[in-house]
């Protein structure tokens, strides 16, 4: 693999960039290291460079939240013909990043594409507004799978492999490869009974957006509160839904016992991982939930909605976690964890060691794995670049060249 074209509608840096974008970087940051030549289209925003070398990535910025994507095709285009800012550019391989919404490189490039989804977006379209929303799902769930049906897949997680292939897209060409984690920073503390709170503490590490529903988290703590008068939420991440948050928090009266840390540095940000007691993500959509593996990083467990799809492969319900189906259950489930220190500590020490599981390495070698046979013309599907997995007091092994749970690339039971 000589070089690769990344396209994504945003980069970390910008105001609502997340996990998906931090993904995509980590992978071209370690294909970069490797010698493989990286650019990554994205859109501009406010206090960004046109141009800028991050980690070894040729970040090319244009367009905004629509414009990036007719902006990015324009530019390979121009790039063929050597000019614009993607002149030179002559990658081997794209991925195409659908955050909803695909680019078609397809159209512009006469490379390979390979078309990375980390989650359905059905249930957030509606946020877009109606027409937006009509339309946006209708490009997702019916021209994309019909314009890419030669295109090879790329996905984060098995639920999400699954939403696919009920979209119409082939299980032969969805490969899954999962998001990796970096080591903890070496100033902050590793989580531990000496580093925990002396209060319950709940943790919450998300963008802040309104289909994150952090608003069930501050509800489950105004519900504890009567009984765990000491209880307190952290709330870590920001986002243009903040201010309706600490609203909410205001009027349900817990205002007192919320903070709102905004956006943090990683230092910051796993000191306050490894102070907690519980990891609440009451996302209404994830496709994997890097932040669960962060919390599980310190021993925090996490408690989630088994609706949000994604959690229920990064949490295994029982083991590293709990995963529940609404509101109310959320708030038994946290109040259940922060009251019996025995049962946390064993769910949070197999979070921890199913976390030692996951690198940024590991995952940039199922990505290139996936790239390498793209650019040979094949495909490839079911985990890629898999680690043994905690079920309950078994391990059950899930290594590329392990086919005992495996069906047709898929584990079994997965159709």
């Amino acid at each position: 693999m000589r070089e690769v074209l990344l396209l994504c509608w945003r980069d970390t840096g910008h105001p609502q960039g997340g996990g998906s974008e931090r993904y995509l970087e980590q992978v071209g940051a370690h294909l970069a290291a490797r010698g493989v030549k990286v650019t990554l289209r994205t859109a501009r925003y406010r206090g960004a460079a046109r141009r800028e070398w991050v980690d070894g990535i040729d970040i090319s910025r244009a367009g905004g939240r629509f414009t990036v994507y007719p902006r990015a095709l324009v530019a390979m285009v121009c790039g063929r013909f050597g000019f614009g800012p993607l002149r030179g550019v002559r990658p081997d391989a794209v991925i195409d990043t659908q955050n909803g919404m695909p680019f078609f490189a397809r159209v512009a490039t006469r490379a390979p594409s390979v078309v990375l989804v980390h989650h359905g977006h059905r249930e957030q379209w509606p946020v877009a507004g109606r027409l937006v929303g009509r339309v946006g799902w209708w490009i997702e769930s019916w021209l994309s799978p019909r314009a890419h049906r030669r295109n090879q897949y790329l996905t984060v997680s098995l639920p999400s492999a699954e939403e696919l292939a009920a979209l119409g897209v082939r299980r032969d060409r969805i490969a899954v490869v999962r998001n990796g984690a970096e080591p903890i920073p070496r100033p902050a503390p590793t989580g531990s009974a000496r580093t925990r709170t002396a209060h319950p503490s709940i943790v919450v590490l998300s963008r802040l957006v309104p289909h994150k529903q952090i608003e069930d988290a501050l509800a489950a703590t105004a519900a504890l509160r009567p009984h765990l008068p000491e209880v307190r939420l952290d709330v870590v991440g920001d986002g243009w839904w903040s201010e309706n948050l600490e609203a909410c928090a205001r009027h349900l009266g817990i205002a007192d016992a919320v903070t709102f840390h905004g956006h943090v540095d990683e230092c910051r940000k796993h000191e306050l991982l490894s102070r907690a007691w519980v990891h609440v993500l009451p996302s209404r959509k994830e496709g994997w939930g890097l932040a669960v593996i962060e919390a599980a990083q310190h021993g925090v467990p996490t408690v989630g909605y088994r609706s949000s799809r994604g959690l229920t492969d990064s949490v295994v319900d029982g083991v590293t976690g709990m995963l529940v189906d609404d509101a109310d259950q959320l708030s038994e489930a946290v109040g259940e964890l922060l009251t019996r220190t025995e049962t946390r500590t064993v769910l949070g020490e197999k979070a921890r060691a199913r976390a030692r599981e996951f690198s940024w390495e590991q995952t940039a070698n199922g990505v290139l794995d996936v790239l390498t046979a793209a650019v040979r013309g094949e495909c490839v599907s079911g985990l890629v670049g898999g680690r043994p997995s905690i079920r309950g007091n078994a391990q059950a092994s899930e290594e590329p060249g392990d086919t005992t749970n495996m069906q047709n690339g898929w584990p079994a039971g997965s159709a």
